[in-house]
């Protein structure tokens, strides 16, 4: 009878389990279709010819003659007007160097407020936060005046050096760092570990799943940043490719949709690649870090 009743209450508990489990996958699978119909049409509509989607209205799903001439085109090394190949190679080499950099000054930084003991650590540090509580917009035209005086506008210092104190991104992995046990640290600083030693041997490869994903955030910011690369560069040569979009729609304008979508999946196709190789620690970096308390 007791077996009975513990089964009645613990039905009765959790009566919609399923049943609200399919509905939250119903409406996230909603949610994933909406996302892609655009991204999908873009793909689609980049092996298109201009006339079948003036022709069609743009509702042609899939497209009556495939081609790749939109891609030989655009990215042809003898295209000087829109140098695609150029932008992708500088959005490449700024985002990639300042995502390798970027994640070694957040892992020290976070190692520092997380593990070390020193005065005033948590004073700077919230005094760190609340400063970045700021809009980022208000520190355009002073940042544009420090590149100016370093003499590094129009090239890809002024693009790498500003994303390099994501206060966030410390945050996350200082998050993450409580969780590592100081019972750990100090048996190894009784070994006659220094603090370098039990850094790289201890705390990194603990902490690979947060750093991965926070540089997976670090990349993706600097490959869709539109605004800054737009202000900092001026040379055609030197403009990173979301950048340079604006740069083809003006050329384009809304005649040449093709051509604008080629372009639009030149800049995606990285994004997709990088989450397909990395959305095993992104997701688990993620869950572990929500769980985690300072």
């Amino acid at each position: 009878m007791k077996r009975i009743k513990k089964k009645q209450e613990d039905s009765f508990a959790y009566p919609n389990t399923k049943k609200d489990g399919w509905i939250a996958f119903g409406i996230l699978m909603l949610f994933a279709v909406i996302t892609l119909i655009p991204l999908g049409w873009i793909l689609i509509s980049s092996f298109k010819l201009d006339v079948e989607i003036q022709q069609a209205g743009g509702f042609l799903l899939l497209p009556k003659t495939w081609t790749l001439n939109n891609f030989k085109e655009l990215l042809s090394f003898s295209n000087k007007q829109l140098p695609i190949y150029k932008w992708f190679v500088n959005s490449l080499i700024v985002s990639g160097s300042q995502t390798i950099i970027a994640v070694i000054i957040y892992a020290m930084s976070a190692y520092a407020y997380a593990k070390l003991h020193f005065k005033g650590r948590d004073v700077i540090f919230l005094g760190i936060m609340f400063l970045s509580s700021f809009p980022a917009i208000t520190n355009i035209i002073p940042l544009y005046k420090i590149m100016h005086v370093f003499g590094w506008l129009n090239g890809p210092l002024a693009l790498i050096a500003p994303g390099l104190a994501g206060i966030m991104n410390i945050f996350l992995i200082r998050q993450f760092m409580y969780a590592i046990p100081d019972v750990i640290l100090e048996s190894a600083r009784i070994d006659g570990a220094g603090e370098w030693r039990i850094f790289t041997k201890i705390v990194i490869p603990t902490c690979k799943p947060i750093l991965i994903a926070v540089g997976l955030f670090t990349f993706t910011g600097s490959w869709n940043d539109f605004l800054w690369p737009s202000i900092a560069i001026n040379a055609i040569d030197n403009l990173t490719l979301t950048a340079g979009l604006q740069l083809v729609k003006g050329v384009f304008g809304t005649i040449q949709v093709a051509r604008l979508c080629t372009v639009a999946t030149i800049a995606i196709i990285p994004m997709v690649i990088l989450y397909l190789f990395t959305q095993k620690y992104f997701v688990k970096g993620i869950s572990l870090s929500a769980g985690v308390k300072g």
